[in-house]
């Protein structure tokens, strides 16, 4: 069955993602290929960067190298391409269509439609290069988010609590060293007393986290109390036993529908992925088995990836929920749609006695660029009773 499940959804990506390419290659050969040489020049160019994605995987599948790195970025930068592409060629054709029904183009865009192809065609991919290369700067340029709220519990002796926390890391080809590096460094000199990552930590490969010793940053972490996550569906996609051991081994705990008590003050629980049925058959636990025994008059902190059935998590004796998985949708208008599909899709939520966050992220998944919202890490500061 999940095989199945798998060739349908992989079976629907390719479909989406080849008529979407098709859509873009069919109105660029009508705006480009003019001659011969052109039309080999064109129809060669767009097919190696259509393909060049798919062709990293494939290489990766064998090892993880120069080539399959190459290929690998070539192919993110053109899906963030590919979409401003998409939007730019919308416009221009409900453009055409409107002017069919009401006649507003000046006799100058009308006169030679050829030079008039060829134009909005450059405009086109110029104005989609400029996106892309501005949205690249702006995923480089993290910031740091001071939220404070106030629980209305005793946590021992603690009066307040410093966390920092980062979601979707996606450590991998994209997102390595120099990333990772700035990541650590920003967190350490928050002087946290503890670290929280929800969900996405590594890029569903892990091989390019060994190759690249991305562990020998991670245990460079400081913090009072240590440093938790816990698996979101990426972790799942590319192995989670594998990608858990990993980080565990490199001074990062991962809680796998297990509840830890801290200094004797207060509760980390985390949930394993909702993903998690999905790719191991097995199910998570309800939130009330995970919270099953925990004294609740203790501050109870859940990460749970994906920010579903916050109501449900608002009637248990959880004080804040951390998640992360949306991105807020990464690429402008992508976020438009977070925001259906979520109750919360980015930011801070009370309902009742409980607090909710959902991260944008810190790094980036596919296409490694940012038009909706710089990448976050956010400092809490937790005042208890």
């Amino acid at each position: 069955m999940k095989i199945i499940n798998f060739i349908v959804f992989l079976s629907v990506i390719l479909a989406i993602y080849g008529s979407i390419n098709f859509y873009i290659f069919v109105r660029g050969w009508q705006a480009f290929a003019r001659s011969p040489g052109m039309k080999a020049a064109y129809l060669t160019a767009f097919f190696f960067l259509a393909t060049s994605f798919f062709i990293a995987r494939i290489i990766e599948n064998y090892k993880i190298c120069l080539v399959s790195d190459i290929y690998k970025w070539i192919g993110s930068f053109w899906i963030g391409i590919m979409v401003y592409l998409l939007l730019g060629i919308i416009v221009i054709d409900i453009l055409r269509s409107a002017n069919h029904l009401i006649n507003f183009f000046p006799d100058a865009l009308t006169r030679n439609h050829e030079n008039t192809k060829l134009i909005a065609g450059i405009l086109v991919i110029i104005i989609s290069m400029a996106t892309v290369i501005a949205g690249y700067i702006n995923a480089r340029s993290p910031v740091l988010k001071k939220v404070e709220f106030s629980i209305p519990k005793t946590a021992g002796s603690l009066k307040t609590l410093r966390i920092a926390m980062a979601s979707d890391i996606h450590l991998g080809t994209i997102i390595s060293n120099s990333r990772l590096s700035n990541l650590v460094n920003i967190i350490n000199k928050t002087e946290p007393d503890i670290i929280l990552f929800p969900g996405d930590i590594v890029d569903e490969d892990l091989a390019p986290v060994i190759k690249n010793n991305l562990g020998e940053t991670l245990v460079k972490l400081k913090s009072k109390y240590g440093t938790y996550a816990v698996t979101g569906n990426h972790e799942f996609i590319g192995g989670a036993e594998a990608a858990v051991k990993y980080l565990e081994d490199h001074n990062i705990t991962v809680l796998r529908d297990r509840v830890a008590k801290v200094n004797h003050s207060f509760y980390i629980a985390g949930r394993d992925d909702l993903s998690s049925n999905r790719f191991s058959g097995k199910s998570r636990k309800t939130l009330e088995e995970l919270l099953d025994g925990i004294d609740c008059s203790l501050p109870v902190i859940l990460m749970d990836h994906q920010p579903f059935a916050l109501k449900k998590t608002a009637e248990t004796c959880v004080d804040l929920q951390l998640s992360g998985h949306t991105h807020n949708g990464q690429l402008w208008p992508v976020n438009f749609i977070i925001s259906l599909i979520y109750e919360l899709g980015k930011g801070h939520m009370k309902i009742g006695n409980t607090h909710f966050y959902v991260s944008s992220g810190y790094g980036t998944w596919g296409p490694p660029i940012r038009t909706n919202s710089r990448p976050e890490i956010i400092e809490f500061t937790l005042h208890f009773k």
